[in-house]
């Protein structure tokens, strides 16, 4: 009986292992991604209002983060617009730590 081959894991840029936190950190390093995640962390948003708060961000760029973050389980769309799913507000909160550090490492005059 011939063996099967491993499943394949999803493919993630600049990696050959597609570990988890790879596909997240290339996931979250991509144009507008943490902006968007930022801007739905208290409420929904329509695309209208998401692409005002996102500083006029373009139209396609925008949806094509909002796809992959839908696909990814960050975000849904509800009948009052875009919002975080439990998960997308779980990775919120991962994040919050993070962003209280960047303030930190700010206000040293690193950036």
């Amino acid at each position: 009986m011939a063996k099967q081959a491993p499943a394949a894991r999803p493919g993630v840029r600049g990696s050959r292992s597609g570990r988890p936190i790879m596909a997240l950190l290339d996931l979250l390093g991509r144009r507008w991604t943490l902006r968007v995640i930022w801007e739905l962390r208290e409420t929904a948003l329509t695309s209208r209002a998401l692409r005002t708060a996102c500083d006029e961000a373009s139209p396609t760029i925008l949806q094509t983060r909002l796809t992959e973050l839908r696909e990814a389980g960050f975000v849904e769309l509800r009948d009052d617009g875009y919002g975080l799913t439990a998960l997308g507000r779980e990775l919120f909160q991962t994040l919050t730590p993070l962003n209280r550090f960047a303030e930190r490492w700010s206000k040293q005059g690193a950036c």
